[in-house]
C-alpha cells in the first residue's frame, strides 16, 4: 500500500511572521482532482492582527524616500528571478496552466513587476503654478494612502498578485493581500522572500482564505481606505456595497467578452494562428482573451476553415507536457460551468465544429480526473445568445459572419463588457477609425496581448472601475494634495 501523500500546509503571512491558523480550506491539483494543499481558512480576526501589523509598518515605510523602497522592490525581484523554476513548477501544479506558461509569462512577469515599478516610482513628478499678482505660489504633492487592501484572482496568480503589491508599496503604503483560495502556493511562497529583500515586518501581510470570510472582512475594514481588486463582477458589485459606507478608493478589475474583428483584408496568415491562442491561451483564462470572433463575410468560410484545422492542432495535455499548449481548467466547478454553456448552444440550435462532445482527449491514467477539456468553436449563433453575452472564462469561442463595418461595430459594443478587442485588417484609416469606436480600454490591431505597462490598462462598461499602469496605478495608491503659500 502507498504512504499517504504529505499535503502542504500554507500559513498566513502578518507581521514577518509565518502564522498557523485554526481552520483550513482543501486545495486541488487541478490536473489530477486530487487534494494536495492545505489553506488557511481565515476571517475577521486574521485580518484584524494583519492590520494591525500594516499599521504598525506604516510610518517607517512611508518615511523611506521613493529611491529606498525602489532598492527593496529591486531585491524582491532579484530573489523571484533566482527562484524562477521553483515557482513556475508551483504555479503550473497548483492553477492547471501548462509549466511552458508558468514559466515564460506568468513568473518573468511577476518579476518584471517589481523592476518596473521600481524604476517609474523614480520619475514621477508633480504641478506647481504661480499667481505673482497675489503673491501666491501653488504645488502639489503625493503621499501614501495608507493600508492597502489587494484581491487578485486564480487565473494568473503571482503576475496579477505583484501587479498590484508593487505598486501599493512603491508609493510607500503598506498592504494586505488576499490571493484566491484556488491558487495560494506562489503567494506563501513570496512571503518566504521578503525578509531576505529587507522588506520590514508588517509592509506585506499576505492572508488567505475565501472571498465571504477573508475577503469580506478585508473590505469592510475601517482602517483599510483602498481596495485594488481584479475578478468578477458579481464580487465587485459586493466589494462596492460593502465599501460604501467608508468612501474607500476602489479600483475594480473585472471580466471580458472580448470581439475579434477581422476583415476581409487581414493577413490570414498571422491572424489565424494569433486568433487561436487569444481564444484559447492559459485555457481561455484570461479576462483579455478573445471569445467573440465577427469575420467578414467574403472570408468567413477561408477562415473559419483555417481556425478549426489550427484549433485541432492545439494540444491539450498534462501541464509539465513541453508539447502541450493548454493545461487543466481551475476546478471541477468551473469546468462543469464551462460545458454547460455549450450544451446551451447545442440546445439552441448553434453548431459545434471541434473540441468539447466533438472530439476525443486522450490523457494519461492518472490525469483523467482531471479538469481538461479540448479548445471548443462554436458557429451559427446568434448574439442574443449567452455565450455570445456572458463571460465564459474557458476554451469557447464562437466564430460569426459581418457584412459592413457599422455593423460589427455594434455588434461588437452590443455586450455589457468593454476590456479589450482585436481588430485585424491593413487598411490603416480602417484601423484607428474602428479602435477609436469600439467600446474597450484595450484595442490590440493585427496583434494580441502586447502590454506596455507605462500605459493605461482596465475596462469600460462592467469590465471595471479605474485603471492601472505606471501613472495611473501610482495616482491610485496616492492621495493628491495642493498646497498654497503666499509669500
Amino acid at each position: 500500500m502507498a504512504a499517504p501523500v504529505e499535503l502542504l500546509m500554507l500559513e498566513n503571512f502578518i507581521g514577518g511572521k509565518f502564522i498557523p491558523c485554526n481552520s483550513y480550506i482543501d486545495s486541488y491539483d487541478p490536473s489530477t482532482g486530487e487534494v494536495y494543499c492545505k489553506v488557511p481558512n481565515s476571517g475577521k480576526e486574521e485580518i484584524e492582527a494583519a492590520v494591525q501589523a500594516a499599521r504598525e509598518a506604516f510610518p517607517g515605510w512611508s518615511s523611506r524616500s521613493p529611491q529606498e523602497r525602489a532598492q527593496v522592490l529591486s531585491r524582491v525581484a532579484d530573489l523571484l528571478e533566482q527562484s524562477l523554476e521553483e515557482l513556475a513548477q508551483a504555479e503550473s501544479k497548483d492553477q492547471g496552466k501548462t509549466l511552458t506558461m508558468a514559466r515564460t509569462v506568468d513568473i518573468p512577469r511577476a518579476v518584471h513587476n517589481f523592476r518596473f515599478f521600481a524604476s517609474s516610482v523614480l520619475h514621477h513628478t508633480t504641478e506647481c503654478t504661480q499667481m505673482d499678482h497675489l503673491g501666491c505660489l501653488h504645488y502639489t504633492v503625493r503621499t501614501p494612502v495608507g493600508i492597502a487592501g489587494l484581491i487578485s484572482p486564480w487565473n494568473l496568480p503571482l503576475y496579477l498578485l505583484t501587479w498590484k503589491i508593487a505598486p501599493a508599496i512603491a508609493a510607500g503604503n503598506t498592504v494586505i493581500a488576499k490571493p484566491s483560495e484556488l491558487t495560494s502556493v506562489t503567494a506563501w511562497m513570496l512571503c518566504k522572500l521578503l525578509d531576505k529583500a529587507g522588506v520590514p515586518p508588517g509592509v506585506i501581510n499576505i492572508v488567505f482564505g475565501t472571498g465571504p470570510r477573508a475577503g469580506e472582512a478585508l473590505v469592510s475594514h475601517p482602517e483599510v481606505p483602498l481596495i485594488s481588486f481584479t475578478g468578477s463582477q458579481p464580487t465587485a458589485e459586493r466589494i462596492t456595497h460593502v465599501s460604501a459606507p467608508h468612501c474607500k478608493k476602489l479600483s475594480l478589475e473585472l471580466g471580458g467578452k472580448n470581439p475579434a474583428i477581422i476583415f476581409e483584408d487581414a493577413n490570414l496568415e498571422e491572424c489565424v494562428p494569433t486568433t487561436v491562442r487569444s481564444s484559447f491561451a492559459n485555457q481561455g483564462e484570461i479576462c483579455l482573451c478573445t471569445s467573440r470572433i465577427f469575420v467578414q463575410k467574403s472570408i468567413y468560410s477561408e477562415f473559419l476553415k483555417r481556425f478549426v484545422e489550427a484549433t485541432r492542432t492545439w494540444k491539450v495535455g498534462v501541464p509539465s507536457d513541453p508539447s502541450a499548449c493548454m493545461g487543466a481548467l481551475i476546478s471541477k466547478a468551473h469546468l462543469e460551468k464551462v460545458r454547460s454553456y455549450i450544451k446551451r448552444a447545442h440546445a439552441e440550435g448553434a453548431h459545434i465544429l471541434c473540441g468539447e462532445g466533438v472530439d476525443k482527449l486522450s490523457l494519461p491514467l492518472r490525469n483523467q480526473e482531471g479538469y481538461f477539456m479540448l479548445p471548443t468553436v462554436i458557429t451559427d449563433i446568434k448574439d442574443e445568445s449567452c455565450c455570445m453575452q456572458e463571460e465564459i472564462f474557458g476554451p469557447v469561442t464562437c466564430v460569426v459572419s459581418f457584412d459592413t463595418e457599422e455593423e460589427v461595430i455594434r455588434r461588437a459594443n452590443s455586450v455589457k463588457y468593454g476590456l479589450a478587442a482585436t481588430v485585424w485588417s491593413s487598411n490603416v484609416g480602417r484601423v484607428h477609425r474602428v479602435a477609436k469606436k469600439l467600446q474597450s480600454g484595450l484595442v490590440w490591431t493585427n496583434c494580441w496581448l502586447i502590454r506596455e505597462l507605462n500605459l493605461p490598462f482596465g475596462g469600460m462598461k462592467s469590465s471595471g472601475i479605474g485603471r492601472e499602469g505606471a501613472k495611473d496605478s501610482h495616482d491610485f495608491f496616492t492621495e493628491i494634495k495642493t498646497i498654497t503659500v503666499k509669500h
